[in-house]
């Protein structure tokens, strides 16, 4: 039993995928879920887990809210993971065997699957995280979305061995479902004045995404995520253009 390290999730709506994540947490003591309005099975199966120290608050934002969330936590030490993600055996006997030093944070590969296919390219091939940290140390910005992992600056950064697997996709919808919600978080209270910078921002990043990051090495996954950036940045600025206009 790990009793060192408190795991933290935020969550809202994940009953498709919130079993196998703490399925995979067993051997932790403590793991907060936080859930922001789930109207689904995730507050129930969540309760199923004895280990499981359920809290229900509202969402601030992903950074604030995941900073939050670690407030419930006993141990100072947060693995912070998402309710799709799952940490394998291998990473578990890594991190049952880990000698935690307050003078680093601990990165993280995480390994991308979509319909149970691992993408080795698109940009999420080579994906680092900060991931076990100390809150006396290290913290979430304030980011609304695309949050990260920020430390005090005396803080070494030390990468483990092993990695844990993120179920991206099972169902193409994500990809509309959170292209309309980051769109909307990313656009709230911004402005882009020049229609021309929508259309050069999301024809640049499908090119990054499936040329420069070889998303094509992918097939048609690389081609869909490639698509689904394109998507995320033009609706992300079109909305602050809109907002600009004041429409």
């Amino acid at each position: 039993m790990i009793e060192n390290i408190s795991v933290v999730i935020i969550v809202k709506n994940g009953a498709k995928t919130i079993t196998k994540a703490l399925d995979s947490l067993k051997e932790f003591q403590e793991v907060i879920i936080y859930d922001n309005g789930s109207t689904d099975n995730t507050i129930k199966i969540a309760q199923s887990y004895s280990n499981v120290k359920l809290i229900k608050g509202d969402f601030l934002g992903f950074g604030e809210t995941k900073n939050l969330a670690t407030t419930y936590a006993n141990n100072d030490w947060i693995l912070s993971l998402d309710s799709d993600e799952i940490i394998t055996p291998k990473l578990l006997q890594e991190l049952q065997n880990i000698t935690l030093d307050q003078n680093y944070a601990y990165e993280i590969k995480r390994d991308n699957y979509f319909f149970d296919k691992e993408i080795k390219y698109s940009g999420w091939g080579k994906d680092y995280l900060i991931r076990l940290y100390n809150r006396k140390n290290c913290k979430f910005n304030q980011n609304i979305v695309h949050e990260f992992i920020i430390c005090n600056k005396d803080i070494k950064i030390q990468r483990l061995i092993n990695s844990f697997k993120h179920n991206a996709v099972q169902d193409l919808n994500q990809f509309l479902f959170k292209v309309a919600k980051y769109s909307d978080l990313a656009s709230k209270d911004k402005k882009t004045c020049f229609f021309l910078v929508v259309i050069l921002k999301s024809f640049f990043t499908f090119f990054k995404t499936y040329f420069i990051q070889l998303g094509f090495l992918d097939g048609w996954r690389g081609f869909v995520i490639s698509i689904s950036n394109f998507n995320g940045k033009f609706f992300r600025y079109t909305k602050r253009y809109i907002n600009c206009k004041n429409i």
